[in-house]
């Protein structure tokens, strides 16, 4: 199975927003981001889910992938809120429907969660050296063993702008 991480987009300043979950995507968030979406979709992707932080500018990205046709189904997976344990998501993708077929689902969170995630997958630790750009994504390729951890392969690592 592939999973997509990806990084919402261009949001509000957050000097501008005393709760940190309520800031929302810019106006220029809400157009690159669905400019990527459009780019994506073109390419082929379809999801079938898109799981996303509970906060607002991961949340309406994920919107945005939904309205550019990538995926019927959204998902709220508090997991994915700065700070979140990749265990909780390791659990639900070992003992869901989504790892029984090759089909892609997407992450949209935030970073440096997404990039350390990926490096976990991929070399098994973290080092704080993959950088995802707001709107960019990350592919994985997870392994067919049970644990994905340090098994997974690295596909894609691309900012917005190489998609458009």
């Amino acid at each position: 199975m592939e999973v997509y991480l990806i990084r919402h987009g261009i949001a509000a300043e957050r000097n501008e927003y005393t709760n940190d979950e309520k800031r929302p995507l810019t106006d220029r968030g809400k157009e690159k981001t669905l400019q990527v979406a459009r780019r994506l979709q073109e390419i082929g992707l379809h999801f079938e889910i898109v799981l996303t932080s509970p906060l607002l500018r991961a949340s309406q990205t994920a919107e945005i992938f939904q309205q550019a046709n990538l995926s019927p189904k959204i998902e709220t997976f508090p997991a994915l809120a700065p700070g979140g344990n990749i265990q909780e998501w390791i659990d639900w993708y070992l003992q869901g429907r989504y790892n029984e077929r090759e089909n892609s689902i997407a992450l949209i969170g935030h970073q440096p969660d997404l990039g350390n995630w990926a490096e976990l997958l991929v070399t098994g630790k973290i080092q704080g050296k993959i950088v995802l750009k707001k709107a960019g994504a990350i592919g994985i390729r997870l392994s067919k063993l049970k644990n994905p951890i340090g098994t997974s392969q690295l596909f894609l690592l691309t900012s917005p702008k190489w998609l458009l």
